[in-house]
């Protein structure tokens, strides 16, 4: 099952945006009943639904991986979260900076991680590989990048990473989210 801490934190932040369930799920095209058993950490969380979520309420996706809060640990940022379903390490890299126009992702995907749905989303992302070989799909195209190739492009266009090799792969992503 889910990490409860995202699901709380999905909880907090939708209460501080003074949203109700039905808001957010008018915003996000999913079931209230999804998002209750998503904030009581009775399902999963796909990387596309995070990025849905974060999108409804307008907050960066980092948000749900970042342990603790800003205020109480200086180094949240710093900290690494695993989104367990997917088998996926997030690492941000913003450093908690509050008001920031793009975020930065450390990702490292397992060996065989290839779940997950593409998706769009306003705003622009750059990768860059670090190790490994990632396959970009993009407006159903597969792209494989290798160890320091990199890729930019519009979120509005159908994309989504995956890691179809026997070997991890580490890369850091840079999105640009524009409302």
């Amino acid at each position: 099952m889910m990490d409860h801490s995202i699901g709380e934190r999905i909880r907090v932040i939708r209460k501080e945006n003074k949203m109700t369930l039905k808001e957010v799920a008018d915003r996000t095209g999913f079931s209230i009943s999804f998002l209750s058993q998503l904030e009581r950490g009775k399902s999963n969380a796909t990387l596309e639904s995070l990025k849905k979520l974060s999108l409804a309420l307008n907050v960066s996706p980092a948000i749900f991986f970042d342990e603790g809060n800003a205020q109480a640990n200086n180094e949240a940022s710093s900290e690494t979260e695993k989104l367990n379903h997917h088998n996926i390490m997030y690492k941000s890299l913003h450093h908690s900076l509050e008001d920031y126009a793009f975020q930065p992702l450390l990702i490292n995907l397992k060996p065989g991680q290839n779940e997950g749905n593409a998706f769009t989303h306003n705003g622009q992302e750059f990768l860059f590989v670090l190790k490994g070989v990632l396959t970009v799909l993009l407006n159903n195209k597969k792209i494989e990048l290798k160890k320091h190739e990199s890729i930019m492009f519009d979120s509005n266009q159908t994309h989504y990473w995956y890691n179809y090799t026997d070997e991890e792969v580490i890369f850091l992503c840079v999105s640009y989210d524009f409302q």
